[in-house]
């Protein structure tokens, strides 16, 4: 059942980030996770599936898999294989931290 439009995954989300070194962790790994949910929805919005995407780069959906659930952190070449694919072009930027 939802509360106020959320998901139950939503409400667990934020029951976790309310754990001090939950949040730290996740906020570390933001940037990896941004860059795999940006990946991914271009592939959701170019009408791919896993398997197609996988079969364009030469290896298994369970590798896309893996990397669109953020279960391993994307070595540069993976990443240049599947931006490549997906007709993209990726360009890296740095920003002074704010803590």
């Amino acid at each position: 059942m939802r509360k106020n439009n959320k998901t139950n995954v939503d409400l667990h989300f934020e029951k976790l980030m309310q754990d001090p070194e939950f949040k730290k962790e996740y906020d570390e790994l933001e940037p990896v996770y941004k860059l795999v949910r940006g990946i991914v929805m271009y592939r959701i919005e170019m009408g791919l599936t896993q398997k197609e995407l996988a079969e364009k780069i030469g290896t298994k959906q369970s590798s896309i898999s893996r990397f669109e659930t953020a279960m391993k952190m994307p070595s540069i070449s993976f990443l240049n294989q599947i931006t490549k694919a997906l007709g993209l072009k990726w360009d890296i930027h740095f920003s002074p931290q704010t803590n």
